[in-house]
């Protein structure tokens, strides 16, 4: 982790242009800030390209052109008639049926592709759209430069570091004690140890600890949607983890399975259009799954856990976390939040993704 990969991200969040130090430099902008006037103050006397994921690649019928076929980074050709606002239109799927007729487009060699893929993984740890305006970096650019190791090791698991602890009365327990973790330049996530000792000492278990992770979702958790069962399970796995004498809930800022907090609203704007949750995530470009296990991982290390139960319906967490060196003694089913509003959403979660409720 490097202070130069905290500004490239802080740079892109501001609508400004960086340098990907790789075998070949690499200047990006990104597309959702872009303006007229930015977009041709970075180009200057060349015309960019266009850089985008390869599963946006693929809503854009592009996957069977040679330049794209296999590739997990696509670069597109940039004709007079894609101007900023019609690389909006390219970038983000929920405009799709505003602006349905685009194309045609046309390929081009992605160059070295390490340095594409650190290009839109900046873009994704910005909180972006995975789309950016591209061209070779030339010399007078006075972008900030970061290398690709920079980029695909900020916010590792290794950098996370305990910030503070105190006593947080919840109404679940109120012997609970809250441990705050951040990386350098990440977010913040939460390890609450309910009913472990409100004096910060761990109390000892014959059993290992009820855990449960839980990704932060505004929208749910705080606001009461009913599109999913968040907020309900978070309460649920408060009351259980309770009930059982006690034991975890990390609360981790992985919005949306990893995508933010307006790139989850762009998704629920394409379930309106009627895309399931995974289509969604991947017309937006996105992975279906974009969360890291290993920052978990790290924090029931620093809470001195590091076998749990776990109390979960998703299989994939329990694979994270055991890849991540977890011992994963048992896998707890968590029901709560089953309704009208969210049926679908929920047999998404059991026939997609593999949830067993």
């Amino acid at each position: 982790m490097t202070i130069a990969a905290e500004r490239a991200i802080d740079e892109l969040r501001r609508g400004r242009a960086v340098i990907i130090a790789g075998a070949e430099a690499l200047a990006i902008l990104p597309i959702e800030l872009t303006d007229a006037q930015r977009l041709a103050l970075f180009e200057g006397e060349v015309v960019a390209e266009i850089l985008i994921t390869d599963k946006r690649a693929a809503q854009l019928a592009l996957a069977n052109q040679l330049a794209a076929a296999g590739m997990r980074a696509v670069r597109i050709a940039r004709p007079e008639w894609i101007d900023a606002a019609s690389a909006m239109a390219l970038a983000d799927p929920t405009l799709d049926l505003s602006t349905p007729l685009k194309g045609p487009f046309q390929t081009r060699p992605v160059g070295d592709t390490d340095t594409a893929l650190a290009a839109l993984q900046a873009a994704k740890l910005a909180g972006l759209l995975p789309a950016l305006h591209v061209r070779a970096a030339a010399e007078g650019d006075d972008f900030l430069q970061v290398s690709i190791a920079d980029i695909m090791a900020h916010r590792a698991p290794d950098t996370l570091r305990e910030i503070t602890r105190a006593r947080l009365p919840l109404k679940a327990d109120p012997n609970t004690r809250v441990v705050a973790f951040r990386s350098p330049g990440g977010p913040e996530h939460l390890a609450l140890l309910v009913g472990r000792g409100a004096d910060g000492t761990e109390t000892s278990h014959e059993k290992a600890p009820l855990t449960r992770l839980h990704s932060a979702c505004l929208t749910g958790d705080v606001l009461g949607s009913l599109k999913c069962d968040c907020g309900d399970q978070l309460v649920a796995a408060l009351d259980a983890i309770a009930a059982d004498g006690g034991g975890i809930l990390l609360y981790l800022q992985q919005e949306g399975r990893g995508i933010g907090l307006l790139n989850k609203l762009r998704a629920y704007r394409l379930q309106d259009q009627g895309f399931d949750t995974v289509d969604a995530n991947l017309r937006l470009g996105f992975e279906v799954d974009e969360r890291d296990f290993g920052i978990a991982a790290a924090m029931l290390r620093g809470v001195g856990a590091t076998r749990i139960r776990l109390l979960t319906n998703n299989p994939s967490k329990v694979d994270g976390l055991e890849q991540a060196g977890i011992t994963v003694e048992a896998r707890v089913p968590l029901i709560a939040g089953h309704g009208a509003l969210n049926a679908d959403y929920l047999a998404t979660k059991r026939d997609r993704t593999g949830h067993q409720f």
